[in-house]
């Protein structure tokens, strides 16, 4: 049963269409609402300092500095990252996939000796063998390997099935996400065309492809822009500008951005003030909204880090 679950789950695709534009976990990053709320949850979980402690007899506890774990944790994971790169990225993907993969590098006693992120869309497949996983991995030379569980430190999110987590982006944000890429394109040839809607000219004679070609060509070179903004047009030979105003639709379109934004700010739970929406934040209620930060966003993500460092490593 977990095996068919499992494969059902990652046959259906890591990437989708809404709003007419293409989404994807990372494509979603060019959406700043996302990337706002990925990067304040990711930062602050890194920042966080994670420290390995020994329980002291009766009661408290210390730091155990000399424990296999407390460098890894609290200085560097491996030769190239940081401890906070590393927890960032393992985080990022997290928020973004739903899952977080990293490579153990244990020695021949069983201590771990570096932990090494991996790709969560080059998880090709993960099924139950004996009493644990085995993680099919795609490496970039396009082969793949077989890493059994004790080898993947994994931390899931949301999941239906305790093996795999959702992906907020696929699973809940990728119409809210479609629509505000699709807003971000409009308003960029928006403004690319003097934050002016477009005209039509018109030309009381008839006109050859040739000439009609050389006429738009012209126009757009001398009048689109911003650079060409409130610039003077000459019209010749009896020629008319009439521009045309921008659709009803298209403007309530663009109301609509605000509302993505809030919809992303739900579903990572990340309090909108905190990706620049000031809107709703009062001195009365910051602190709150500060503490519910801390309370409801970040101790889940830090419970499962806690876990999973337990479970695996």
């Amino acid at each position: 049963g977990a095996t068919a679950t499992t494969n059902q789950f990652l046959s259906m695709g890591w990437g989708g269409t809404a709003a007419g534009v293409t989404v994807s976990e990372e494509g979603s990053l060019r959406y700043s609402a996302v990337f706002a709320c990925v990067r304040v949850l990711a930062e602050s979980v890194a920042s966080l300092p994670l420290i390995t402690y020994r329980r002291l007899p009766g009661a408290g506890k210390e730091r155990a500095r000399e424990h296999p774990l407390y460098g890894l944790l609290h200085d560097a994971p491996n030769p190239l990252m940081t401890s906070l790169e590393f927890r960032e990225a393992m985080q990022a993907h997290l928020l973004l996939w739903g899952n977080a993969y990293a490579e153990i590098v244990a020695d021949g006693r069983g201590n771990v000796m570096e932990l090494w992120p991996l790709r969560p869309d080059a998880m090709e497949k993960i099924e139950p063998s004996g009493d644990g996983l085995v993680y099919t991995y795609r490496l970039p030379s396009g082969r793949t390997v077989e890493l059994p569980g004790w080898q993947v430190l994994h931390l899931r999110g949301l999941s239906s099935n305790g093996i795999i987590g959702y992906s907020p982006i696929m699973t809940a944000a990728r119409e809210a996400v479609g629509k505000g890429l699709a807003v971000q394109q409009f308003g960029s040839m928006f403004f690319r065309n003097g934050a002016r809607p477009g005209g039509i000219l018109s030309f009381p004679g008839e006109l050859s492809p040739e000439a009609m070609a050389r006429v738009r060509e012209s126009w757009q070179d001398h009048y689109a822009g911003l650079s060409n903004a409130h610039r003077v047009a000459i019209l010749e030979q009896g020629m008319t500008y009439q521009e045309v105003g921008l659709p009803p639709a298209a403007a309530a379109y663009i109301e609509d951005q605000k509302m993505s934004l809030l919809d992303i700010a739900r579903i990572y739970r990340v309090p909108p003030h905190m990706i620049g929406d000031l809107e709703r934040a009062t001195f009365s209620n910051i602190e709150h909204q500060a503490i519910e930060f801390v309370t409801h966003s970040l101790r889940p993500w830090l419970v499962r880090w806690e876990q999973a460092i337990q479970q695996r490593l």
